[in-house]
């Protein structure tokens, strides 16, 4: 029996950054979302919701940690898994205490980023 295509949502104000998940995370295998706009992570809507989220720290105007703790306080996404990255190593710790899966340091191994999505299918 063949199981579903998972779905990863891509969320970081870099479209570099963004082109190359989608492209690297789609030769994988997996159906990919991106989105330049942490605003669009908070507006999933029941049909839309990814197995996964991958979400930079920093966004332009916007603070990925709060976006990651609203996610985790609400009854219908508190379950998605959400890996957040950073340039800055620092940000681990309050990354984790926002309610954070799992954390990458930016710029990261790409087997280490597969390896740590594997881990929650």
């Amino acid at each position: 029996m063949q199981s579903r295509q998972k779905k990863i949502l891509v969320v970081d104000d870099e479209p570099d950054i963004l082109e190359f998940l989608r492209e690297l995370l789609e030769l994988e295998g997996y159906i990919v979302a991106t989105s330049d706009k942490g605003e669009y992570v908070q507006q999933i809507h029941d049909r839309s919701f990814p197995d996964l989220i991958l979400l930079d720290v920093l966004l332009s105007g916007k603070d990925g940690r709060e976006i990651v703790k609203h996610l985790k306080s609400q009854e219908k996404t508190k379950h998605i898994p959400v890996i957040m990255f950073s340039a800055h190593p620092s940000a681990e710790p309050t990354a984790r205490a926002a309610g954070a899966d799992d954390f990458l340091a930016k710029p990261f191994e790409m087997d280490e980023l597969l390896t740590k999505i594997a881990n929650y299918f």
